[in-house]
């Protein structure tokens, strides 16, 4: 296990997500495997997503979407493949378990409760002026091709889920899924550690207008 970025407190949880391999810290970000919890209690998503993020790397769903694609050439097996992007462990950051249904990007509703917990995070006024990225991983069964639409898929669904149900402004988040490229255990790439959904604070938005 890495050590945790003075910059970046997390609350790591890992997802068990039903189906098709889904989810977002593998070993090259530096997370930990813990026991999975059903339902993230808001104070926890707080704490994770409000670490000192103002000196952080520039991250955009484009440019992290560009990455994991060129990830994909390495062909040997997950634990002989390069890191992802290192830089994300600079990040303020939480895992949650969102579950979907098989071979789908429809989020159960059972998951809406820890949904509400990230919105009112979000919207709490430590946060505000923050920006996020809902990343989506997936585990490797499956070709890695489809696993990289799934995991977009779902992560656009975290995504309109917290800007439709709960209204965060969709101007402070974004969504990118990586498949399989950024795996939590490189060395069990079809363990269910793997299928994860993270939040990274990305810095500050600045000043938005008000929505119409």
């Amino acid at each position: 296990m890495t050590k945790t970025s003075h910059k970046a407190r997390r609350v790591r949880i890992a997802s068990l997500l039903a189906g098709a391999a889904f989810a977002l810290a593998p070993s090259v970000f530096g997370a930990a495997p813990v026991m999975a919890q059903a339902f993230t209690p808001n104070s926890e998503i707080l704490q994770g997503l409000q670490s000192s993020v103002d000196d952080v790397p520039q991250v955009s769903a484009e440019a992290l979407r560009g990455l994991a694609m060129a990830h994909m050439k390495y062909t040997g097996p997950p634990e002989s493949r390069p890191p992802l992007a290192v830089q994300l462990d600079k990040l303020a950051q939480i895992n949650v378990e969102i579950e979907f249904d098989l071979n789908s990007a429809m989020v159960k509703p059972a998951s809406y409760r820890t949904l509400g917990s990230i919105a009112d995070a979000m919207h709490n006024p430590v946060l505000l002026g923050y920006k996020f990225l809902v990343v989506g991983n997936t585990d490797a069964t499956g070709t890695r091709e489809y696993n990289m639409k799934l995991s977009q898929e779902r992560a656009d669904a975290v995504a309109s889920a917290l800007t439709s149900t709960f209204r965060v402004d969709p101007r402070r988040i974004q969504a990118v899924g990586l498949g399989e490229e950024a795996l939590q255990d490189t060395r069990n790439p079809d363990a269910a550690i793997n299928r994860r959904v993270q939040i990274f604070n990305v810095g500050r938005v600045g000043v938005l207008e008000p929505l119409q």
